[in-house]
């Protein structure tokens, strides 16, 4: 097993939270490391020096994207290992026509937006942010039983938006409790939902039927704007909206009119910008739960992205296939 040349592409604050010092170690086991001093600039010349004699480049959140005039000068690449999630932000589809390998840790990042997605699911049909407010509000004993009579999770529905790999690991967490488990996917047949404990249903019937809907799909030309007036309405009164995929994958402007209404609930982690303007009403609105993009990979759980990325520098070091590895048709079809 021949050394590697190791380049790490990732901006110092994704490297530093995401790499330990043990996962530098074990990645200088297989070869050369270096570190670009700037990951947003590869035609620098210190990253284009680096870049020209790579096997292996390590991209991670916040890395510029890799143009085909910046691959030009990378003959020896051999794969890009991304220490995120999506790989749309740092290579183009035509990566694989030069034989490059791709490997995203998006596996990874489902584990924490799955572990928040039931969390939240399971609060929202308990009550809880219902009940706080009424408890803050009237600075006394409430009557719990009364303002949780249609609260509970028992024999609830929950419709799940897409069997990517967050929507299935989600489906999993939710084997354990008394819920029904709904799920729209045009790819997915009625026998593999089955086997994920799920009712296949379509979009319209799912709105319908559920207490929570939660969006698992990826952001692609035609899931843009999927969630919009139309599909709002069909939700019904005390129901639940979760969003942790993208914001542009619903419509802001209508869910922001519908959840005036106070009709509904939403759980939003992702918004369409980013972060909302100033003026936006998403600030002010007490029956949504608006919460930093937080739902992903943060603190410790870097870490475990860090380790499966440096896991799969040892696989391309070895000669065995990489297990995370993005391939064109992944690529077309995952955010």
């Amino acid at each position: 097993m021949s050394e590697l040349n190791i380049v790490v592409a990732m901006t110092e604050s994704h490297a530093r939270r995401t790499l330990t010092e043990a996962m530098r170690q074990q990645l200088a086991a297989f070869g050369q490391v270096s570190f670009v001093s700037s990951a947003t600039d590869h035609r620098s010349e210190e990253s284009a020096e680096l870049l020209s004699a790579a096997d292996v480049i390590l991209t991670g959140t916040g890395t510029a994207m890799l143009e085909d005039d910046v691959l030009d000068r990378a003959p020896k690449l051999k794969a890009i290992i991304h220490a995120a999630g999506t790989v749309r932000p740092i290579v183009k589809d035509t990566i694989y026509d030069r034989g490059i390998l791709i490997s995203s840790q998006a596996a990874a990042n489902a584990i924490p937006v799955a572990e928040y997605t039931l969390a939240m699911i399971l609060l929202e049909l308990k009550g809880v942010p219902v009940a706080e407010r009424l408890y803050r509000a009237a600075r006394n004993c409430i009557d719990v039983d009364d303002a949780l009579s249609n609260h509970g999770c028992y024999g609830r529905t929950v419709g799940i938006i897409s069997a990517s790999n967050i929507g299935r690991r989600v489906m999993k967490l939710l084997h354990p409790f008394d819920l029904n488990v709904v799920v729209f996917d045009p790819f997915l047949t009625e026998e593999a939902a089955t086997e994920l404990g799920a009712a296949k249903a379509e979009l319209p019937e799912l709105m319908a039927v559920s207490d929570v809907v939660s969006v698992h799909a990826p952001l692609l030309p035609e899931t843009t704007g999927m969630i919009g007036v139309k599909e709002l309405a069909l939700l019904r009164d005390g129901s639940v909206l979760i969003n942790t995929a993208r914001g542009a994958i619903l419509d802001q402007g209508a869910l922001v009119a519908e959840l005036e209404t106070r009709r509904i609930r939403a759980v939003i982690d992702v918004t369409d910008p980013e972060v909302p303007e100033a003026d936006s009403p998403l600030w002010e609105l007490e029956n949504l739960v608006l919460t930093p993009h937080v739902a992903g990979s943060r603190g410790l759980e870097l870490h475990r992205i860090g380790q499966r990325a440096v896991e799969e520098v040892g696989r391309l070091w070895r000669g065995e296939d990489l297990r995370y590895e993005v391939t064109r048709e992944r690529y077309r079809t995952n955010a």
